[in-house]
């Protein structure tokens, strides 16, 4: 295993529970608006969360594969579904963008239970 996603997302939580008490207007509006960015609409709430799984790829961003495998699970996304975001990822990213995809293929499968 490369990563214990779940200990990374629950450590990264704690770090936004701090920064939350530090600057709560601020993390407030960050919160609204990932709730409106993420509700169901003309998208639905599963195909936005892939999508915050690519970008966390192209970013480089282990908090965010964290955060948005975990969510995109939750929502229903399957594992082939993962796979796929993963492929554009890397036609789109190269190299590192492999590298980062196998690690959301990592998270999600510890996420959502399976095993691949």
């Amino acid at each position: 295993m490369y990563n214990d996603w779940n200990e990374t997302a629950n450590e990264l939580s704690k770090l936004f529970q701090d920064f939350r008490k530090a600057h709560p207007e601020v993390a407030k509006g960050f919160s609204s608006l990932a709730q409106a960015a993420s509700a169901d609409g003309a998208l639905a709430a599963k195909d936005k969360e892939l999508m915050a799984v690519a970008i966390g790829i192209a970013t480089h961003c282990e908090g965010c594969i964290a955060f948005h495998t975990k969510a995109a699970a939750k929502q229903g996304a399957t594992r082939e579904e993962i796979v796929e975001t993963i492929g554009l990822c890397i036609y789109m990213g190269g190299g590192p963008s492999f590298a980062y995809g196998a690690q959301a293929l990592e998270a999600f499968d510890q996420f959502s239970g399976s095993n691949g």
